[in-house]
């Protein structure tokens, strides 16, 4: 997979520009806030149409237009195709090689992207929501099926959490409307709870395969979904149907009280230990950062494995936060096979040595030139 261009219009500080003849490794340069990052979110917006940095699609709209839009050229294994996102604040058109789509779940994996930022340590230490959200983004874009049920699952919480609270308000419980949300909460969860632990017993045989490469047979990295119910080793739907209707049944006097659902994959978690601890806890912020930096190098080999042909690689301000050590571990790995785009204040940080033939772009101001 390979960009060989891209156009911004009224998109974050870009009022126009264009960009093309891209290597196989780029390099964005320039100081804070000057539009490094902005560039390369675009990218990962293309591929998942939502930002990595904001769930405010209007953030992504310059101040002072109404509309914003994103256009590339990608060359995949079955020839070129030309994406296109356009913003207002009444929502996002998506269309591939011209045509419109539909639905959202039909345009996001057209192009797959892999961000890493310094931010993702938090998938590692963070909260469990950063943790599903890190799932949602990375399944969704190579199972779209699963942004479906994932929609639809979210829209039936919101509707049973309101009735929740009109319920308890009330001092009334309809038990036969609850019983409809509980189906059709369950029918959609399921789904999503058995293409979570899919995904997780995948990710975890590069994930510990490469994290005891960078730590020299030292550490033996385990990733682990902790479901709500149930055990994290269930897949058969029709089990974990049970399971689920089961514990909403045991929770029920809880939901009306509080007014939220207390069961379901929204409040699933995903851990991960080296050598037996917890590096949430226990590790030390080296141990986290290897941990992270595994995480992403694993989600490479897996879409890779998924979909025949390599993501592109998106490294924002991530390299300068690395040790020459993990730096190098990570330029072997996507040199020569990863297109790869990288930004950072300076080059003085960086393995420029491993870099071969990179293209350097500066950035200023909103304003790129090679």
């Amino acid at each position: 997979m390979f960009i060989n261009e891209v156009s911004l219009q009224n998109y974050r500080n870009y009022d126009h520009l264009h960009l093309d003849s891209f290597a196989a490794v780029n390099l964005f340069i320039g100081q804070n806030a000057q539009g490094k990052t902005n560039l390369i979110e675009a990218l990962f917006v293309l591929a998942l149409s939502k930002s990595h940095r904001t769930n405010k699609d209007k953030e992504l709209i310059a101040f002072h237009a109404e509309q914003a839009r994103i256009t590339c050229e990608a060359e995949k294994k079955y020839g070129k195709v030309k994406l296109e996102l356009n913003f207002t604040n009444k929502g996002k058109r998506a269309k591939i090689n011209g045509l419109e789509q539909r639905k959202l779940s039909e345009f996001v994996g057209t192009i797959n992207a892999v961000m890493f930022a310094p931010e993702d340590l938090e998938i590692v230490k963070g909260s469990p929501g950063v943790r599903r959200r890190f799932l949602d983004m990375e399944i969704g874009q190579v199972q779209p099926s699963y942004l479906f049920h994932l929609q639809q699952y979210q829209k039936i919480l919101i509707q049973r959490n309101n009735y929740l609270k009109q319920a308890w308000s009330a001092g009334s419980k309809d038990s036969t409307m609850l019983d409809i949300w509980n189906e059709q909460l369950v029918e959609h969860g399921v789904k999503i709870i058995k293409k979570r632990k899919q995904f997780i017993h995948k990710l975890q045989g590069w994930a510990e395969t490469i994290h005891m490469g960078i730590t020299g047979g030292k550490e033996n990295l385990i990733l682990s979904y902790v479901p709500s119910f149930g055990t994290a080793d269930e897949e058969d739907e029709a089990v974990l149907f049970e399971q689920f209707m089961v514990k909403l049944s045991q929770v029920k006097e809880q939901e009306y009280r509080r007014g939220v659902t207390l069961a379901g994959p929204h409040r699933d978690d995903l851990t991960f230990h080296i050598n037996g601890n917890e590096a949430a806890v226990f590790g030390s912020q080296g141990q986290q950062r290897t941990t992270a930096l595994s995480l992403k190098l694993a989600e490479i080999e897996l879409i890779r494995e998924e979909i025949g042909e390599y993501p592109i690689l998106l490294l924002d301000d991530v390299l300068s936060e690395l040790d020459p050590y993990r730096q190098t571990q990570l330029i072997e790995t996507f040199q020569g096979k990863v297109q790869t785009f990288i930004t950072a204040t300076g080059i003085e940080s960086l393995n420029t040595e491993r870099l071969k033939e990179a293209q350097i772009f500066h950035v200023h101001q909103g304003h790129v030139e090679k």
